[in-house]
């Protein structure tokens, strides 16, 4: 029975075995079928993938695009606003006023050929009895006339020595003068409150690689006028030449009417040639330059810009640059400026004999650090004319009328900071400047023949060079509290003249002035967290300066200087200030 079983058993294990290949082979093939199925739902998946991974870039790049388009990506808007307030004192020496002189011998005389009785006794008390009678002042007014036609067609020195002699006392026309002078006993202007309001908006935009556009919009205007009268005082004499009115070089910087006009604009081509080398044209960032930037608590300059002891004037002109950033020159660079001070127009003969009037400029910059700055600079004025163009100012409206030579700028200047100096940081600056006049022999009609620093009112004095020079110095004491404290000081020589008169001083430009100026201020930042952009900012400042004038003619070109001590009823243009005072105080904002 045992042996049948075991047969029987082996029997079956030799029938199972014959039937489980055919089993596996089956079993494979069932998951064979599932893996190719596995296969397809993974290929397929892969490429539903790889399909929405494109679909996403291409959004990601049309966002892109239109991010890249949106105004906040290509275009920053910034801007200040300033209230002013001043209150200004000077004093005066006594001078004879020749515009008023030149006005009320003409009116006189007039009145006096027309038979105004009470005309002819004044003349006839003036004249010692010259001008008597109607016919007598019929006579003095043609040969007044005739006397002003005359000094119009004077163009050189030596046609200038001619008429002095031919007009000389005691026949000629000079010597009726002096009975007509209008002679101004020295008196004390003063001003208690002068208010200004001062707006600027700023653009830039990135109009492509390495291309840009910013520009510049503002107002400047008194409280209550629409003129640059508050500033000139058109009604008298004024007291300097880049006061006398608002002209291109000073539009947007001296106050005038509420006019948004363009300040700057310009267009800067970065990268050249793969290099750091930029060139930029338009209406040029050549106002308020280092190191004023300090006084007016704005941001460290960049390498647009001139220094303000030279060059405080809006330019049209251009730029070309090149950056040699190294260890031994950080932040080093160096460029060529040229502007335009006067477009003559066309030229033609016997009409138009007035050439254009240019600046060409050279800067070297070794060290620009952000911490520490130092430059070298080198400008020219070429064909500097007599007068620029204004309107409605004391003199009428006036235009460059002739050239008188050329003048040469050199400076030289460092700025920096000192961190930890006590509780704070202490800012500094020390600039040189240096100026050289090249007179023609040209002389102008419009003021009594004189010329480029030559001559004084129908004195006329040969042309020769004359050399002036100017130092500006300061610092400011930067606290934890937002408060800096700053103070000032600059002198300028006899025949210092610099090329400023865009400058925020409202008496005039005091880097300009022949004599010393202490100035004092205090600026206090709002403790505010920045909404408008990271740079915003809100600050007061207080602020003192103090003008000791030791020669006439400060901030102009025309006429030779006469010691402030020496004048004595001189006939002058401007009225002669010895001393003047301003004491100011502002409210700004910058975003």
């Amino acid at each position: 029975m045992k042996q049948q079983q075991m047969k029987r058993a082996l029997l079956a294990v030799l029938v199972s075995g014959m039937f489980l290949p055919l089993a596996a082979q089956a079993a494979d093939a069932d998951l064979l079928k599932k893996l190719e199925a596995l296969t397809k739902e993974v290929e397929a998946l892969k490429a539903q993938v790889q399909a929405q991974q494109v679909q996403t870039k291409q959004v990601a790049d049309k966002v892109e695009i239109a991010e890249s388009k949106s105004i906040g990506k290509w275009l920053e808007i910034g801007g200040d606003y300033q209230f002013r307030v001043d209150s200004m004192r000077g004093e005066t020496k006594t001078y004879t006023d020749v515009p008023a002189t030149f006005n009320y011998a003409q009116g006189l005389l007039q009145m006096g050929a027309m038979g105004d009785l009470t005309s002819l006794a004044t003349l006839n008390t003036l004249t010692g009895g010259f001008v008597a009678n109607q016919a007598a002042a019929a006579n003095a007014l043609f040969g007044f006339a005739t006397f002003a036609q005359g000094m119009s067609a004077v163009k050189t020195y030596s046609q200038a020595n001619t008429f002095v002699q031919n007009n000389a006392p005691p026949m000629g026309m000079l010597g009726m003068l002096p009975a007509f002078a209008q002679t101004v006993a020295a008196y004390k202007p003063k001003n208690d409150t002068m208010y200004s309001n001062l707006f600027g908006l700023n653009l830039h935009a990135k109009v492509a690689q390495d291309v840009s556009l910013s520009a510049r919009l503002s107002m400047y205007k008194t409280f209550g006028d629409q003129t640059s009268d508050a500033v000139a005082n058109n009604n008298f004499a004024p007291y300097f030449a880049d006061r006398v009115g608002v002209f291109d070089g000073t539009l947007g910087h001296v106050p005038s009417d509420s006019y948004l006009n363009v300040d700057r604009a310009y267009v800067t081509w970065n990268n050249l040639f793969d290099d750091d080398m930029w060139f930029s044209v338009g209406r040029r960032p050549s106002t308020q330059g280092a190191p004023s930037n300090y006084r007016f608590n704005a941001d460290w300059p960049g390498r647009g810009g001139t220094p303000a002891l030279l060059v405080d004037y809006a330019f049209d002109g251009m730029t070309l640059g090149y950056g040699f950033d190294n260890d031994a020159m950080p932040g080093g660079y160096a460029k060529v400026c040229y502007g335009r001070g006067f477009e003559s127009g066309f030229r033609a003969p016997l009409m138009n004999s007035i050439q254009d009037t240019d600046m060409l400029g050279v800067a070297f910059v070794p060290i620009d650090t952000g911490a520490t700055r130092v430059w070298l600079q080198w400008n020219r004025g070429i064909n500097i004319f007599d007068a620029p163009k204004m309107n409605n100012t004391y003199f009428g409206n006036t235009a460059p009328s002739i050239n008188l030579g050329d003048i040469d700028w050199f400076g030289a200047g460092i700025m920096g900071k000192i961190k930890n100096v006590g509780k704070g940081d202490l800012n500094y600056f020390a600039d040189f400047g240096l100026s050289r006049t090249h007179p023609n022999q040209n002389v102008s009609s419009q003021f009594g023949f004189q010329g480029l620093l030559t001559g004084a009112f129908f004195n006329p004095e040969a042309p020769s060079d004359k050399t002036g020079g100017a130092v500006y110095l300061g610092v400011r004491y930067d606290m934890p509290s937002k408060t800096k404290i700053g103070f000032e000081y600059n002198y300028g020589s006899k025949n210092w003249i610099t090329f400023a008169p865009a400058a925020a001083d409202m008496w005039t430009t005091k880097v300009g002035t022949r004599g010393n100026v202490y100035e004092a201020y205090l600026i206090q930042e709002l403790d505010a967290k920045p909404i408008a952009s990271a740079m915003a900012k809100s600050f007061f400042r207080l602020g003192f300066q103090v003008y000791d004038f030791k020669y006439t003619g400060s901030n102009n070109w025309v006429g030779a200087p006469v010691r402030i001590s020496d004048v004595n009823g001189q006939m002058m243009t401007m009225a002669p200030l010895s001393k003047a005072y301003d004491l100011y105080g502002t409210v700004e904002v910058k975003f």
